[in-house]
């Protein structure tokens, strides 16, 4: 950005290309009310010198420019700056375009009402910015965002876009159902003899902040589910659970609803179970862990990532757990599977 007088100079980078002049503006200048947004831009914008509409799409190497007093534009933008997180994920896999990071146990996603700033997507900022990847500019229109989300209480891989592109275009593979596939382990209740392909319909109740599932289609959203077996003993299941669709708590419901709810699992989990796992473990949430994405069939310029594996180990808690409830797990477990993805190299019919 350069000022001169009552002029701004903004040159628009890859991170504020492809999207609309009036959702730029909303973005930068964030203290502005709708109104003041669209009469600046038919009397005091302009992009490359000329006057362009609200719909006028940016691109890369554009340059805008407001008519602005310095005061003015003082008091539109938003100067609070996020507040420094400490940083408690570790780095899976990165790359100039993706980061893609393991969250711990009890760190939320995103901040919500309670907590804004010691979030996963604050601290992944914080480490962004150290790199000096993220300069205070871009942060203005652009923060690196996660394609997925997981709950507060489930460990493992989060996806983040590093750039406004990426966040597209992973957003948009996500959405095919086709590009990645999402591999969760956890434990269970009951010994789950046979895979498990579980399909239907699932329904959120936003006051209780619970869902439920529908075996047949119906008016909520539709939801697929994958669960195999890795070991059973006692009463439990090590499972590996793949997502088709990505719906809030919808391995912990369909599970549930299929007679094997999570372990621990305060929400959908059976009373029995739960206090079984206390006494034995300690541990008093559900047993989920993101652990495994496989990349396939990657548009360019992503097809470098088609036929990679990312995984992330399990926590100690789960690991503890796992031993108490099933004792012993087949040794190399985890690396047959790994070395089974890599190698399967198709896509899921």
């Amino acid at each position: 950005m350069m000022y001169n007088g009552s002029m701004v100079t903004i040159q628009i980078g890859e991170n504020e290309q492809n999207q609309r002049l009036d959702r730029f503006l909303r973005k930068y200048l964030a203290k502005a009310p709708l109104s003041r947004i669209y009469k600046m831009i038919r009397k005091d914008v302009k992009v490359n010198g000329k006057r362009c509409g609200k719909e006028y799409m940016l691109r890369s190497g554009d340059q805008l420019t407001l008519y602005l007093a310095e005061a003015e534009l003082a008091g539109l933008r938003r100067t609070d700056r996020k507040p420094a997180a400490k940083r408690q994920f570790t780095i899976a896999y990165e790359d100039d375009q993706i980061l893609i990071v393991s969250k711990p146990y009890g760190l939320l996603t995103h901040g919500d009402g309670k907590e804004k700033k010691n979030h996963l997507a604050n601290q992944v900022v914080a480490y962004l910015a150290s790199k000096g990847e993220l300069t205070p500019s871009e942060a203005g229109t652009f923060s690196p965002a996660p394609v997925n989300r997981l709950d507060r209480n489930t460990t493992g891989l989060v996806i983040f876009a590093k750039t406004y592109q990426a966040l597209q275009d992973l957003n948009a593979m996500i959405r095919g159902r086709n590009c990645i596939r999402k591999f969760y382990l956890t434990i269970a209740a009951g010994e789950m003899e046979e895979t498990l392909h579980l399909t239907g319909s699932l329904q959120k109740d936003e006051a209780r902040n619970m869902v439920s599932v529908s075996r047949e289609a119906g008016e909520g959203r539709a939801i697929e589910t994958i669960a195999e077996p890795v070991y059973c003993r006692d009463g439990y299941t090590l499972a590996e659970v793949e997502i088709l669709t990505g719906r809030t708590h919808q391995i912990r419901a369909h599970l549930a609803s299929a007679g094997h709810p999570l372990a621990g699992d305060p929400k959908y989990g059976d009373p029995a179970v739960n206090r079984a796992l206390k006494e034995r473990t300690g541990q008093t949430a559900q047993l989920l862990h993101a652990w495994r994405l496989t990349f396939q069939n990657c548009p360019e310029p992503y097809a470098y990532l088609n036929g990679k594996t990312v995984t992330a180990k399990l926590p100690p808690a789960f690991r503890k757990a796992a031993g108490e409830l099933l004792g012993e797990l087949p040794e190399h477990w985890e690396t047959e599977r790994t070395m089974g993805a890599e190698n399967e190299g198709k896509e899921r019919k």
